[in-house]
């Protein structure tokens, strides 16, 4: 009993990372259609920045480090999309080309900084105390994580649904010819949104990193299981992410738990019955 408790636990833990690294994701991929694959880079990125302000600066606490690890990545991003993605915009093949190759020139660059070793970000001294539930000690920071990733799905689905910033974003991608003739600045909205995408991945690594640490290869370890989500819940839908990251953290922390070496076989069997079934994922639209 005690150990399906806690890996069901640990599967909400995972699932509330997975959903924090997958909105952003999400979020770039279904409004703007570009399947940005260095987006595991950036959360991995945001894992080393925010690990070297806690060591560096003894005033930075985790959520400053993340709020600044985010900003940093925004504006890294938005420089990414600006200046090469924009000029590829009629180039889907040359889209997903480049952003691998930056996936990979970010992780030698992190690894030429900061080494092969992980670096593990502490948890801050308050939420080091477990929790009991059920009468079992759960570390109280996974509880917060979840509650982070919940409070982040409804701020995005308000941003998106009930503001004009919202409205002007899904007017653009609906059609973007009829929204600029109305005056909509698309392009810097859809920088934005780049931007938005970028920063929250950049702050979910350092959110994570008390959990995951920050190590050579984390891009490549998160950003298959962010695929995994944006499939199974449906392009372009928040709520397709939220749902799809509990499921696969419940089925990646089980899968490893009980069957480790066929926990990839259990991981990626959804992905394709979703895909040969319901192309449109979960809770995605049909193409029209």
């Amino acid at each position: 009993m005690q150990f399906w408790i806690i890996q069901s636990l640990n599967s909400l833990a995972l699932g509330g990372v997975l959903f924090l690294l997958a909105s952003g994701f999400s979020l770039i991929f279904g409004l703007m259609r570009l399947a940005n694959l260095a987006h595991g880079a950036l959360f991995m990125v945001g894992a080393y920045i925010g690990a070297n302000l806690l060591r560096k600066y003894a005033f930075i606490d985790l959520w400053m480090a993340a709020l600044l690890s985010g900003l940093m990545v925004a504006a890294a991003g938005g420089l990414l999309e600006r200046l090469v993605l924009r000029r590829l915009a009629t180039n889907p093949l040359g889209q997903v080309l480049v952003t691998l190759g930056v996936s990979f020139i970010i992780a030698d660059a992190c690894l030429m900084v900061w080494g092969g070793d992980p670096i593990p970000v502490p948890t801050p001294s308050y939420l080091r105390r477990p929790l009991f539930v059920v009468g079992f000690a759960f570390p109280a920071y996974r509880v917060v994580v979840v509650g982070i990733a919940i409070a982040t799905a409804i701020g995005l689905y308000l941003l998106l649904e009930r503001t004009r910033l919202g409205a002007m974003i899904r007017a653009g991608v609906d059609d973007m010819d009829m929204a600029r003739a109305v005056g909509i600045p698309v392009s810097k909205l859809f920088t934005a949104v780049f931007c938005l995408g970028a920063g929250i991945a950049g702050a979910a690594g350092v959110l994570a990193g008390p959990i995951l640490s920050a190590y050579p290869g984390l891009d490549a370890d998160m950003l298959p299981l962010a695929l995994i989500v944006v499939i199974l819940g449906g392009i372009g839908s928040l709520v397709g992410a939220f749902v799809g990251s509990f499921i696969i953290g419940f089925i990646y922390t089980f899968g490893t738990a009980l069957v480790p070496d066929l926990a990839y076989v259990i991981l990626f069997l959804p992905m394709i019955f979703i895909i040969a079934y319901s192309p449109q994922g979960l809770f995605g639209r049909m193409a029209t």
